[in-house]
């Protein structure tokens, strides 16, 4: 019985792992690439002088889209701007941008992942929250198929409707991705809010304090310069 244990468990190991693979397949393999969402949009945290980076898979022919608004900063200097580039799957610099706000938009040339980072360098004393907003879109078909589905508008009304359809499919998308800017820019105008009522509310407290604090203090003096030491000897 322990032969046949020992026979099992040598099996198991060399048998291959059946992990699912979430890469892009390569060579010549009738499996279809693997493929993430098409966009995201979410806010992340990035701490004190550290850096985060995104992949994002995109196919040949698209148009990628990468939008970010820095929402609040902490820390000494409180310093909002942000570092945000985007590199191709071969490394290649494909953007940048330096600033509080800002979209990188380019055309995918080639199938892969594509790098998105944020680095907080200039905040080296407190974190700083960052919405971002990045995908790729595909407008369609090629010059060829683009003329193939002309010829069929032409004989089909339902190839028309369909075609009417995708055409307000990709107009609704782009209506979301000002949707997307809008509320970053909400966002953002919330939490200064936020920071400038703290502020006014803090410093409101403070010189409300000193004020009291100075009336004491000239009361406390005042009542000392009518005050008459008494005498130890005694008047007639």
């Amino acid at each position: 019985s322990t032969m046949w244990l020992w026979a099992l468990l040598v099996l198991v190991l060399l048998s291959p792992a059946g992990c699912p693979r979430t890469e892009p397949l390569a060579g010549a393999s009738t499996e279809p690439l693997f493929r993430g969402a098409d966009r995201y949009d979410f806010a992340v945290v990035l701490p004190a002088g550290t850096s985060e980076c995104f992949w994002q898979f995109a196919h040949q022919s698209g148009s990628f889209f990468f939008s970010y608004e820095v929402q609040r900063a902490t820390g000494v200097a409180s310093s909002r701007h942000v570092l945000a580039t985007a590199s191709g799957p071969s490394g290649s610099r494909l953007g940048s941008s330096q600033h509080v706000r800002g979209q990188i938009n380019f055309p995918t040339t080639e199938t892969g992942f594509y790098q998105l980072c944020l680095d907080n360098q200039h905040n080296r004393f407190g974190f700083m929250q960052v919405y971002l907003n990045f995908g790729v879109y595909y407008d369609g078909l090629d010059a060829e198929q683009q003329e193939h589905e002309d010829r069929k508008q032409l004989n089909d009304t339902l190839d028309a409707i369909e075609v009417s359809m995708r055409k307000l499919h990709g107009r609704i998308f782009h209506m979301w991705r000002f949707y997307n800017f809008a509320r970053m820019r909400k966002g953002a105008d919330w939490f200064l809010l936020e920071a400038n009522q703290r502020y006014v509310n803090c410093w409101s407290l403070a010189q409300s304090g000193a004020i009291l604090l100075s009336a004491a203090l000239q009361l406390f003096f005042l009542k000392r310069l009518f005050t008459v030491p008494p005498t130890s000897r005694p008047r007639c």
